[in-house]
């Protein structure tokens, strides 16, 4: 039989509990609390949060690489749409979630690395009604990147169709806690031996991959992109179109699996990956098995962009 602690024993036993991933996190902080912390061990949710037992909560995750935070105000104001969409408040103003989001990933002491932030309908019960959790809940993270290397880059990854349907749009649109379509994507992609997968919808059409946008380049070299119909309008995406729409057509429509078997280029756009080449998808070859010229020049202004108007800290 399970045996019953009191509060200072069970405390001492749940520090001492099996925690993978520990080395992984810098630092984070509890508005319950109101401060930052550097113990992963101390990182711990209430079980009754809305947020961890029914997934009611947005997020978002944005990166620091040499001590700069990208795009942390596209970042905010989705997540304010996000937020907003699920009649969701945060539990302070938007400006100290951002100066929140900058003092977590200094406390962190790293140059380079992802700050997450979690928005949860907060603690208050286990029923589904909203109405029981009186305040919202947030959570600040900032934690390892894990970066692929220079080699993924200069090979270019392989992708195939997925067997989960794309979201329906109403939940496509918002950038939820519930990932569970995403996780069982990338399960899939494991399970079948593919780097990437992604996702169509009910009518053929091309979504998304789990955790980044795709879009293709055609055999006349203009950029085509999914409407964001099923699909999240990806912040690192729609940074790269404004930095590259001086160079190239860009088009928003829907694309057909055919086309993206039939591109020159078919790239993938992601906060982590900025932009990546898929050179072969379901085992078949696109184009000449390549990273191709729009991938590198998305990945290049992205990263230059970066270190010029990344937020310091």
């Amino acid at each position: 039989m399970a045996e019953v602690l009191g509060s200072e024993a069970y405390l001492s036993a749940l520090l001492n509990a099996p925690r993978p991933g520990m080395g992984q996190v810098y630092a984070f902080y509890d508005h319950r609390v109101g401060a930052i912390c550097r113990d992963p061990r101390m990182m711990l949710m209430p079980w009754d949060d809305h947020l961890v037992h029914r997934g009611d909560g947005v997020f978002e995750t944005m990166k620091f690489i040499g001590r700069r935070i990208y795009q942390v105000e596209p970042h905010l104001a989705r997540l304010q749409r996000s937020s907003k969409a699920i009649h969701l408040n945060a539990p302070c103003s938007w400006d100290e979630v951002r100066d929140l989001i900058v003092e977590v990933a200094r406390a962190g002491e790293r140059d380079t690395g992802l700050v997450r932030v979690l928005l949860g309908r907060g603690p208050g019960g286990f029923g589904i009604s909203p109405d029981e959790c009186p305040r919202a809940s947030l959570y600040v993270v900032a934690y390892e990147i894990h970066s692929k290397p220079e080699a993924v880059y200069e090979k270019g990854v392989t992708a195939f169709k997925t067997s989960i349907p794309a979201k329906q749009s109403y939940l496509a649109t918002i950038k939820s806690i519930d990932y569970l379509p995403n996780v069982l994507m990338k399960h899939e992609a494991a399970e079948k031996g593919y780097d990437f997968p992604f996702c169509f919808d009910e009518r053929g059409f091309l979504a998304e991959g789990a955790t980044e946008n795709v879009c293709i380049v055609d055999q006349d070299g203009k950029l085509h992109i999914p409407e964001f119909t099923n699909s999240l309008a990806g912040t690192t995406l729609m940074r790269a179109v404004d930095l590259i729409k001086n160079e190239y057509e860009i088009i928003f429509r829907a694309i057909t699996e055919s086309e993206v078997r039939a591109a020159k280029e078919v790239i993938i756009v992601g906060t982590t990956t900025d932009a990546l080449s898929v050179v072969r998808y379901e085992g078949k070859p696109i184009h000449n098995v390549k990273p191709g010229p729009v991938s590198r020049r998305i990945r290049e202004l992205l990263r230059k962009d970066l270190a010029e108007n990344g937020l310091p800290f």
